[in-house]
């Protein structure tokens, strides 16, 4: 049986996306497989439990019958970190229980692909890195990346360092295209060399960056105030805050795309401004204001989706951009479409085998 483990050297780097469409594809050549996350560190609140989301779309898209407590034996929450800190987690004793579940969920299994937490760190405090956990399932491990400049190599071979030769190589995802050629021409050999292979470069798509109007409607639970549910499923990439005068935010607002912009629901001006840019795919308005009916009516005319929280504007930036960063929104559409995304883009049957 072959064991991979997926990590990253950052959150939000597409990890669920790429572990599971993995499993996938592996399937579809045959192979019997397993999964886990020994570390639940994307916690939702379900049925009364904090649990991670991910093993959960695991459970559904593979098809597996293992409980929740097998596919994630350690809930990472912030209650367990501040008892691993007191000293009422036993290393020893988490490190047995991770071991009994993987040895449960790999019988009979020709490959486990195991998910890592958000970074190669997460999980030090009770000796559970995702390199200490390579090391207790004896798995390979594979190393998703962002990259945008040449910097981030030096985030690549700190992982590949960390891991020594349990590292079978990384994979760039979500590459924006002016950089792309760059990873192959470039960065690709230089890693070669340091004995990183390159397994895959996955260009930037579309479909999968950032978070639909309705997702973040969802998440913030947001009112929306415009009619029909014109626009939701447009695409937020970034966020901007508009707290400056209405004539300087037009000129800001201009000049970006995929947006979604944040401010107070006093502030018409601001909003009209928003409204008049085409890269702003949604407004999202704090403080509980409902703005004015010409507002309400220029962004059905334009079919700019319009929100209300009751938060105020800080806490909505973080929020929203967590959500962004986090990656949260993931389904079987996402991970069908990593599945191609790889099949073009990546030596798969390296990866599996």
């Amino acid at each position: 049986m072959n064991t991979l483990l997926v990590t990253s050297t950052e959150a939000g780097t597409g990890k669920t996306a790429v572990a599971l469409a993995l499993a996938r594809l592996a399937t579809e050549r045959g192979d019997d497989v397993g999964y886990m996350k020994p570390k639940g560190t994307r916690l939702e609140s379900n049925v009364g439990k904090t649990l991670d989301a991910d093993p959960m779309l695991a459970r559904e898209l593979l098809g597996l019958d293992a409980e929740m407590h097998e596919l994630e034996p350690v809930v990472y929450s912030p209650t367990f970190v501040e008892g691993a800190i007191r000293g009422r987690e036993d290393p020893a004793e988490l490190r047995s229980r991770v071991q009994e579940a993987f040895d449960g969920l790999a019988e009979g299994k020709d490959l486990m692909v195991v998910e890592g937490a958000d970074d190669l760190a997460t999980g030090g405090i009770v000796d559970l890195t995702d390199a200490e956990v390579a090391e207790l399932l004896d798995a390979e491990v594979v190393v998703l990346s962002p990259y945008s400049e040449p910097g981030d190599v030096d985030d690549v071979l700190a992982a590949a360092d960390d891991l020594g030769d349990r590292c079978a190589g990384v994979v760039f995802n979500a590459v924006q295209d002016a950089v792309y050629d760059d990873v192959e021409t470039d960065v690709a050999p230089f890693l070669d060399g340091r004995d990183v292979p390159v397994l895959g470069v996955i260009p930037r798509d579309a479909d999968l960056a950032g978070v639909t109007v309705s997702d973040l409607a969802a998440e913030l639970g947001a009112d929306l105030l415009t009619e029909d549910g014109a626009g939701t499923d447009g695409r937020v990439e970034r966020f901007l805050v508009g707290a400056m005068s209405g004539e300087a935010a037009l000129s800001h607002f201009r000049r970006t795309k995929d947006a979604a912009v944040i401010t107070g629901g006093d502030r018409a001006d601001v909003q009209t401004a928003a409204l008049d840019a085409p890269g702003v795919t949604c407004l999202v308005l704090t403080g509980g204001h409902r703005p004015s009916g010409a507002v309400l009516g220029k962004a059905a005319e334009q079919g700019v989706p319009v929100l209300s929280v009751q938060s105020d504007t800080l806490t909505t930036v973080e929020r929203a951009e967590q959500l962004v960063r986090g990656g949260r929104v993931r389904d079987e559409r996402t991970v069908d479409r990593m599945q191609e995304l790889l099949y073009d883009h990546a030596d798969v049957d390296a990866l599996l085998d």
